[in-house]
């Protein structure tokens, strides 16, 4: 059967084809609508799939261990930055090894379209020294989920599928391939294989270092990873992945004169390379992301040889690559659009008309006066666009909940009050331990939760603890007089701003709750009403 898919939903489809019984998640950009496709597929209804979010990559990545250990196949998905998060179980889970088959779908955002660095989580992939596949197109993005399980449970190792933005978010057809059957339920035989206590963690190890001959013949061997011959060989060209497309679009008809290796499976094909280093005067590498092949070629296979790629400058060391770059870095003409007149300004983000945050920035911006500017800690989120104008009110964006433990680290240093501001799904996300951070400390800190019962920037999904954060930060230890709940709105303007007050005055750790549903998912559920 023919699908129009996006890569993302075509990594979806081939997982559910290839017999998954779970997939675990937190929503990302670019990597959320892998789950959001399970989530609402009646085949994944009918066959009982859990696609349930997770509360953050972590828990996502050690669920699907735990299916694995079952026995069933599983994917966990998240996007670049959220392997930070996922990094324990992640490099921990190539030790145990797997027993159902278990992928790890990784999205990377070069460019930074919605994320804060534009990291490759290749080089996870390669520390964790586990094969790594990456589609140039969404058919390879279906096969690849689809077959990589088998693939998992050949060599009882997870397999990591990387994807970047433009493949995640563009549209293809896709040929689908018949339904496998999921996994029965099956514990491992090893009773040991998952325990890494020292002794049994060298051994599992020493299993690892042991495949690595077989991942290797697997990428010289694999239908990913393939050799095109060319004529002139002044020039050879490895692109990988998604580049591989930007680089046909400069031949038409698929001429190109010069020899391709198309890199879709890692390790790297050793032999394959070998071969086009020396047969060819020089090489271009394109690869989307950190230049990890270069580096790699570069220090293995250069023997004085030219490598051009992003470490000489041929093309940027940052930003996506298009057909526009490649074209270049072959030595094309290419056409330049007039430029962007200078009274023509790029329009910002901004929170939406009704969104609760503006009503929180507005109280929190007074309630601060007296105390001065940048002293205001926040983290990822809608909430993240308070640090624009008309707002300016926050002062850091770094990572999930860091806006908690970064002002109780302000705190320690004199810094008197510290206010962090954090969204109900990042506090349960990574924000509970800094608040345990404090409470343990009774560190003058006041934490602003803006709690709109989503997770409303990838789309508004359910928030993991709507209705129950005020019980989390009890149950955590903060005292229940300085637990304080709110309503934002523009009529308890200055109730906000006197609880405000009230509590940056306290020397000790206090939360504001301020409750209000996102004004996105309201509308959204009106009009799924109007529709019913």
């Amino acid at each position: 059967m023919k699908m129009f898919l996006l890569g993302a939903e075509a990594i979806a489809q081939g997982a559910m084809d290839g017999g998954i019984s779970g997939i675990y998640a937190y929503p990302g950009t670019p990597s959320t609508e892998i789950a959001e496709y399970v989530q609402r597929s009646k085949l994944a209804a009918r066959k009982k799939i859990h696609s349930k979010w997770s509360v953050n990559e972590k828990t996502a990545m050690e669920s699907g261990l735990g299916m694995s250990y079952a026995g069933k196949r599983a994917m966990v998905c998240m996007k670049h930055v959220g392997l930070n998060v996922a990094a324990d179980p992640f490099i921990n889970s190539a030790i145990t090894g797997i027993n159902g088959g278990l992928i790890i779908t990784v999205a990377d955002d070069p460019s930074m379209h919605s994320s804060q660095n534009e990291q490759d989580s290749r080089y996870f992939g390669k520390f964790a020294m586990i094969p790594i596949f990456e589609p140039s197109n969404q058919q390879e993005a279906y096969d690849m989920a689809r077959e990589g399980f088998s693939f998992s449970e050949k060599y009882k190792i997870p397999a990591m599928i990387r994807i970047t933005t433009r493949l995640s978010h563009s549209r293809y057809g896709v040929e689908t391939k018949e339904l496998i059957d999921e996994n029965s339920i099956s514990l491992p035989d090893d009773p040991k294989q998952f325990i890494l206590l020292p002794a049994n963690s060298r051994v599992r190890y020493k299993i690892l270092l042991e495949n690595q001959k077989n991942f290797k013949f697997e990428s010289e061997t694999s239908p990913y990873n393939k050799y095109f011959d060319g004529n002139d060989k002044s020039l050879g060209i490895i692109a990988c992945g998604i580049s591989y497309n930007y680089l046909i679009e400069n031949y038409p008809g698929l001429n190109c004169p010069h020899p391709i290796i198309k890199i879709g499976q890692y390790p790297l094909p050793q032999k394959m390379i070998e071969r086009l280093n020396s047969e060819c005067e020089k090489v271009l590498i394109l690869e989307e992301g950190y230049p990890i092949v270069e580096e790699s070629l570069k220090g293995f296979f250069n023997h004085g040889k030219t490598i051009h790629g992003r470490l000489d400058e041929t093309l940027p060391r940052d930003g996506e690559l298009n057909p526009t770059i490649v074209a270049r870095a072959l030595g094309f003409k290419t056409k330049e659009g007039l430029p962007v007149p200078e009274l023509i300004a790029n329009r910002p983000p901004e929170l939406c008309s009704g969104c609760s945050h503006r009503d929180v920035y507005d109280a929190l911006n007074e309630a601060m006066k007296i105390y001065g500017e940048k002293r205001v800690f926040s983290d990822i989120g809608c909430y993240t666009l308070g640090a624009l104008p008309p707002f300016n009110s926050i002062n850091s964006c770094v990572d999930m909940g860091a806006s908690i433990t970064m002002a109780k680290g302000a705190a320690d240093a004199g810094l008197i009050p510290s206010v962090a501001v954090i969204g109900d799904s990042t506090f349960t996300h990574s924000g509970i331990t800094g608040l345990l951070d404090a409470v343990n400390e009774n560190s003058p800190v006041t934490i602003v939760i803006s709690d709109n019962s989503a997770v409303a920037m990838t789309g508004g999904q359910e928030s993991s603890a709507s209705g129950r954060i005020k019980e989390i930060c009890l149950g955590v230890g903060v005292q229940p007089e300085h637990v304080r709940v709110l309503t934002p709105l523009k009529k308890n303007h200055n109730e906000m701003v006197e609880v405000m007050a009230e509590e940056l005055a306290y020397n000790g750790v206090s939360v504001i709750i301020a409750e209000r549903e996102c004004i996105q998912t309201i509308t959204k559920k009106k009009k799924n009403k109007t529709e019913l």
